[in-house]
């Protein structure tokens, strides 16, 4: 018997047709990718963003916090405009504010935010490094 919990992949799965991330409008449209060249893109974007993200991540905690923004903050966006490549960014944008995932959506665009606040406006040091560690644990 099914679970009817949160995490049911057996519902899902009939849901959302394996084609459709491929199939629509891509921001890189205009290129004239193929499928094999846009998931490339993808991978390529997620793999320089994990990597700038956990350069920044080591940096923190040698008190670079300046540099933790940059590079941490950066990763972030570096792997969002990777999914561009699959699905296009207006068509992200429009499920990421979908009633159901608006408040997770908030919540992330502000932890981004609230990065480079602390590193940048509040100067955060030493003193605040508590601060910086409350917004990187919330991404």
């Amino acid at each position: 018997m099914a679970s009817k919990g949160w995490f049911n992949l057996e519902a899902a799965s009939g849901t959302i047709p394996e084609t459709q991330f491929f199939e629509g409008d891509s921001a890189f449209k205009f290129l004239g990718l193929t499928r094999m060249q846009r998931l490339y893109g993808f991978g390529g974007c997620l793999a320089v963003g994990f990597i700038l993200s956990i350069l920044g991540s080591a940096l923190l905690f040698l008190g670079e916090f300046t540099t933790f923004a940059l590079l941490f903050g950066f990763g972030t966006v570096i792997s969002l405009i990777g999914t561009g490549f699959l699905i296009g960014f207006f068509k992200q944008l429009k499920l990421m504010f979908k009633p159901v995932r608006i408040i997770a959506t908030i919540l992330f665009l502000a932890s981004i935010v609230l990065i480079f606040v602390g590193a940048f406006v509040l100067k955060s040091g030493v003193r605040n490094f508590g601060l910086v560690i409350h917004y990187t644990a919330s991404y």
